[in-house]
């Protein structure tokens, strides 16, 4: 039987709705629309009336917030649901299924949910279609009956055998082309020609997998098969090009070349091989496994220097992001870090970088067949930030390039960093007898054709027809995957290992080995009915693949089965040089390595390289407008509102948070971030910068790629790096070729000029990402080189660019250019090497790498953080501010210096200054702030309120009856939890002994064991600390229920209660746990219980999305022994990062609370007084609360990340950061 129930926020919490009816009215223009008003529907199969009444109330709602109705609302609405397309990822149904599983401990039902909008007002037909049309992406989602059903059973047809395609070598030319049209097949005629000639040998015709496998195989994102095309013809209008061409063949001489042809992908590499040979390239680490670069380092482990390797990588997702947004991108940051993970690195650090045609554009212009540019960029941040934050990876840096011409794709990079300790990694062949384990995520539809299609131009059509290209995220699933190659057990297992991305089976296994037996039918399904093509190509997100000797495969997957997961032995090593697939007993593909390895037919193709067009220059009138003019260019206003959804401070790491000073408003030019060493502590952090704009490489590609890799390394350089240890990766992304030799002219230009930075820096290119399909109909990308700078540097020794304090003269080092405007080679070396040097010697309080808009716009920057004005000297007139001089930087000191030009002074007025002109900061924010305001939303509407500023000092606080000198920390590990590692971490420092246990729920019988062993585990421990994370992805529409479905348990219930009432023990929640806790009763009650409306809870965030920052939070009340060793008062800086974390509480309650000492912490401003200002409230909690205890305090719950903390970390916001609760909680046993 199916059970059907729907779910809707209470009236005074609908700010879904609230934003989408606005949207819809201004934006969409349906101004007849009066009313919006979203539910979520339920249907649940497999529960007895009792279990899905408990499931109600505790899973699918929360009574606190939401209204249940067993029907749909009566009134007067236009209604109708969406759903996702079967075989899509839902996970707001897959938690709510898990969460229900752990309530009843029984076999998860089965759940499927949708959206229902009842539109009110007088409506059209029409009206009500293009709202329908608005919310409704084909790609991913359909409308849903509004009609009840009998089961949620998928219909499910018996798949047939792969057809054989009949007559294929016999084809003619006009078959074959014919054949590609209907198979809409990536490949061209030339290599269904080399195919029709393998099968004619093979005396056979080739089954349809084979050919799908084949496509799959050599498409361009697979085999990068236009960078492989050799350039036969290469023509020059532009003398300096073609200097640098006559370099690179003298490169190719020297690194003996030979035959080998002249290619793209020739031009992107050749600079790392003659910086090897010529000794400049000494750390990088070579294999037969290509995952991500790699180098090698030494890393300090408490002050002891130990050999790493350093793993970084790039990966773009424009085509699926570009038709998908939000799951394009979601898979964009998942793609990227499976690729350093496959290399066994632990990745800990993230970059963002996309691009994207006006998003202010109205939706009425929105190009046919396209998204509103408006939805890409929101639904894409909204799907990086979700995957990315919930994996529980920091990310350092965010930015969003505005060009007109990525209307015709959108651009989206992740770039990911990754270390592992040289010890945990073996590499070894394959050989005979091995077997290839699949791990993690099952297979379904989504993403089947998402290689070939990102290899394609588009058209009008590809929104409606792409729907299958589009892989879906599962950001828990993955994080299992990370902590099962954390251990060092597990890895050293592992010979080889290759990531799920583009081609899926045929491609993560097929590289594995030279010779593979694939059984297609051991494969694990998310639901049945998928043939053997689907099983082979599927590219579901998720998943890894590893080659282990047959005799290691049980410990193998016994420990992948302790970390929560699947498991299964899908190929083995053979040594027939063949790669053979079966399915149900049939061979379905047999293909020779041979022949795979040729990547279909071999592409020729001619170049020209046109004459450069002139730089822009920016138009000065006056310094005052101009500067307030450039205040809100799209490529220079502030991006907080953007950045501020993704967490960067989970793994407590980063070294630089992503906006410095005290009012967090100076945008990082860096990242920075400590190596993620464990048991040690460690002053070794890596850096990552990135260079680029597509409007120098409109007028000039080679101009403009140069100046993207002497950008990148400059601000790495700037940050505290190292020019000797500085290693690149490129992002090219251009429009689809061709055949025009002046469309090939342009990578062409573009990699001859990175080569030439490389050469002239000594800086070598190790690895990168091509993306050459960026068309639609008739618009093309601009030409975009992104150029990614990696180095490593000390804690003590890492800049930020925000200016520290008033009276500190600013020096400006800039590279001499020649007169083409190119920068000189010597000149650009001794400016980094100038500015390394000083930074080294602690000369240098803020350094930042002048960009668009000249030195004016840096200095603008600059002040904002720490809200300093600036003085320019009588050597600079306004036109000079404004120009661009790449690669140069800024240095503050604190001293004078005999190098570089003083361009002026820091001061506390507030003001910049120029002759007899000046414009203060507020002028200045006004346009930097607003003009993303509407797109990316940094404010909310505050109603004045009076907040009490509570004190509640403690007389005496509860004790123990006995003590311990070691005190036992249980640290649970929920699917979605990810802060398990940095809770360890300083629970450690303060001399207690963590127990990370992770729990499994894979099956009703791994649901009973976890919870035996927590409630063992429970019995011998002191304290319980539930960390943060995203437990079951905050789903379903509630943080936190996977946890207090679990805690709801019989036996879990009775351990916890057992430590807290008869063993005096302690229990804390931070984030994800503080959710937890409160909503079962824990704080403020002090015991579980089954909540109702009157109790307090958490919910969304006022502004509507995840808000990652440092938020300042007093001491209200230290009655709790958490709290023993700060006073009232004290304020403490403390990171946040939730999307549910607004405290709401009934004002009686709230009053009670204050009595009692139970508000242990509000929100504060600068000047330590409570507030609203979600600036720095960040949820819009009641009375600014941050945390609050049990009754007795030893139970605490709160927000903030206090766990987060450590030397070295976030230096470019000042604030005090240790509340000391770990070493509060050792005293309390110290008896």
């Amino acid at each position: 039987m199916v059970r059907r129930i729907y779910v809707e926020k209470k009236p005074a919490l609908r700010q879904e709705a609230a934003g989408l009816l606005n949207e819809l009215r201004t934006l969409l223009g349906v101004t007849a629309l009066t009313g919006l008003r979203l539910l979520n529907r339920y249907d649940v199969e497999g529960l007895d009336e009792a279990a899905f009444r408990r499931a109600v109330g505790t899973v699918l709602s929360e009574p606190q917030v939401d209204d249940v109705y067993e029907a749909l609302p009566a009134g007067d609405f236009a209604a109708f649901a969406v759903e996702y397309l079967p075989g899509q990822f839902d996970q707001r149904a897959d938690s709510a299924s898990q969460c229900i599983q752990l309530l009843t401990q029984g076999e998860r039902p089965t759940v499927r949910s949708a959206k229902i909008y009842l539109l009110s007002g007088e409506l059209t037909a029409a009206d009500v279609d293009a709202v329908r049309r608005y919310v409704i992406n084909p790609v991913e989602a359909r409308e849903a009956s509004l009609e009840p059903v009998d089961s949620l059973a998928m219909d499910i047809d018996q798949p047939a055998p792969p057809a054989v395609l009949e007559g294929f070598t016999a084809m003619d030319d006009a078959a074959l082309e014919g054949l590609i049209a209907s198979l809409g097949l990536a490949m061209d005629l030339g290599d269904l020609q080399c195919c029709r000639a393998y099968f004619a040998q093979e005396q056979r015709d080739p089954t349809i997998t084979e050919i799908r496998i084949l496509d799959t195989y050599w498409s361009d994102h697979c085999r990068h098969t236009t960078f492989s095309t050799v350039l036969k013809d290469i023509a020059f209008e532009d003398p300096r090009v073609q200097a640098a061409y006559d370099r690179y063949l003298s490169v190719r001489e020297e690194t003996n070349a030979g035959t080998k042809p002249i290619t793209l992908m020739d031009m992107g590499t050749r600079g790392a091989k003659y910086l090897k040979k010529s000794g400049a390239l000494t750390a990088l680490d070579e294999s037969e496994e290509i995952n991500a670069c790699t180098v090698k380092i030494n890393v300090d482990e408490d002050g002891e220097d130990k050999p790493w390797l350093l793993l970084f990588k790039n990966e773009t997702h424009n085509h699926p992001t570009e038709i998908e947004p939000f799951g394009g991108a979601a898979t964009c940051i998942g793609g990227a870090i499976r690729d350093p993970l496959a290399g066994r690195g632990y990745v800990y650090q993230a970059m963002r970088v996309t691009g994207a045609a006006d998003p202010r554009t109205p939706i009425a212009d929105t190009i046919p067949g396209k998204l509103p540019q408006r939805k890409i960029v929101q639904s894409a941040a909204n799907g990086y930030s979700s995957y990315g934050n919930q994996i529980g990876l920091a990310t350092g840096l965010v930015d969003e390039i505005y060009h007109k011409g990525y209307a015709a794709k959108r651009l989206e990079i992740g770039a990911v960093v990754g270390a592992v300790p040289v010890g945990s990694v073996r590499r070894e062949v394959p050989q005979p007898g091995d077997v290839v384990i699949l791990l993690g995520g099952r297979t379904g539809r989504d993403g089947i054709g998402g290689a070939t299609g990102s290899s394609k131009s588009h058209d009008s059509k590809s929104v409606a027809t792409c729907s299958a290209e589009v892989q879906k995220g599962n950001a828990p699933e993955e994080r299992k995957l990370q902590r099962l190659f954390r251990h060092a057990e597990a890895v050293r297992l592992i010979k080889r290992c290759n990531d799920f991305g583009a081609g899926g089976v045929s491609v993560a296994v097929g590289e594995l080995a030279d010779s593979l037996d694939i059984d297609l039918s051991a494969v694990p399904k998310k639901y049945e009915g998928l043939d053997a093509t689907e099983l082979a190509i599927s590219e579901s997100q998720e998943r890894m693949a590893v080659v282990v000797e047959a005799k290691d495969a049980p410990r193998f997957m016994e420990i992948a089965g302790e970390e929560n997961l699947e498991s299964t032995i899908v190929a083995t090593v053979t040594d027939t040089g063949r790669m053979v697939m079966h399915w149900n007993g049939q061979v379905v593909a047999d293909l020779s390595r041979a022949f795979l390895d040729t990547n279909g037919a071999a592409k020729e193709a001619s170049a020209l390289v046109e004459a450069p067009a002139a730089p822009k220059t920016v138009p000065v009138t006056n310094f005052h407008d101009t500067l307030l003019s450039l205040a809100g260019d799209l490529n220079i206003c502030s991006r907080q509102g953007l950045c501020e959804r993704f967490d960067s401070t989970i793994g407590a790491s980063s070294v630089l948070m992503p906006f410095g000073g005290k009012y967090q408003k100076t945008p990082t030019q860096a990242m920075a971030a400590k190596l993620p060493v464990l048991g040690h502590e460690t002053t070794t952090c890596s850096i990552m910068a990135w260079g680029g704009d597509p409007h120098v490489m409109d007028a000039s590609p080679y101009r403009g790629a140069y100046l993207a890799v002497a950008e990148s390394v400059a601000k790495v350089i700037a940050a505290g790096g190292d020019r000797k240890q500085c290693w690149l990766s490129f992002q090219e992304y251009f429009e689809k070729l061709g055949t025009d030799p002046r469309r090939w002219g342009k990578p062409v230009a573009a990699l001859l000029g990175a080569l030439s930075a490389q050469l002239d820096l000594q800086c070598a290119a190790i690895g990168g990402k091509d993306s050459m399909s960026g068309s639609f109909n008739d618009l093309d990308v601009p030409p975009t080189l992104v150029s990614f700078a990696v180095s490593v540097g000390k804690t003590d020794r890492i800049l930020s660019n925000e200016f520290k304090a008033s009276g500190h003269k600013v020096y400006l080092l800039a590279p001499e250019t020649e007169a083409d405007g190119a920068l000189n080679p010597e000149s650009l070396r001794s400016v980094l090497d100038t500015a390394q040097d000083l930074i080294a010697a602690g000369k240098v309080l803020s350094a930042s790498v002048v960009g668009f808009g000249g030195i004016a716009v840096s200095v603008m920057k600059s002040c904002m953080g720490n809200g300093l004005g600036f003085s320019f000297t009588d050597a600079f007139l306004p036109a000079d501010l404004f120009a661009r001089r790449p690669a140069a930087i800024l240095l503050e000191t604190a001293e004078d210096l005999d190098t570089g030009v003083c361009v002026g002074v820091t001061n506390a007025s507030g003001s910049i200054c120029c002759e007899c002109e000046s414009v203060t900061l507020s002028e200045l924010s006004g346009p930097y702030d607003e003009t993303l305001e509407a797109i990316f939303p940094m404010r909310t509407a505050t109603v004045p309120e009076t907040i009490p500023v509570l004190e509640a000092p403690a007389f005496t606080r509860c004790a123990p009856k006995t003590g311990c000198a070691a005190p036992k920390v249980l640290i649970p590990v929920f699917p979605g939890t990810n802060c398990e590692y940095d809770s360890a971490r300083a629970v450690e420092r303060a001399g207690l002994v963590p127990e990370i246990l992770v729990l499994n729920n894979r099956s009703a019988a791994d649901v009973a064991d976890s919870a035996a062993r927590f409630a063992k585990a429970a019995r011998e421990s002191q304290i319980i600390f539930v960390p943060g994370g995203f437990s079951g992805g905050d789903e379903p529409d509630g943080s936190g229920k996977f946890i207090t479905a679990f805690f709801r348990n019989g036996a879990v219930a009775d351990a916890t209660m057992d430590l807290l009432k008869n063993r005096d023990g302690l229990m804390l929640g931070i984030c994800n746990g503080f959710q937890a806790l409160i909503k079962l009763g824990l704080v403020p009650y002090g015991e579980i219980r089954d909540t109702d409306d009157t109790c307090p809870t958490l919910s969304y965030n006022v502004i509507g999305r995840h808000q990652s920052k440092i938020v300042r939070t007093r001491v209200a009340s230290n009655r709790s022994p958490w709290l023993s060793r700060v006073q009232v008062g004290d304020v403490v800086s403390v990171p946040i990062s939730h999307g549910e974390g607004r405290f709401l509480c009934n004002p009686e309650l709230l009053n009670q609370l204050a009595e009692n000492g139970q508000i242990a912490t509000q929100y504060v401003d600068l000047e330590g007084m409570p507030t609203m200002d979600v600036a720095f409230n960040p949820n819009g909690s009641a009375w600014a609360v941050e945390g609050i205890t049990s009754p007795d305090g030893r139970i605490l719950g709160k927000m903030g990340h206090s766990e987060r903390v450590g030397p070295g970390l976030y230096q470019n916001v000042p604030g005090q950061y240790d509340l000391h609760l770990f070493d509060s909680a050792k005293d309390y046993f110290s008896l």
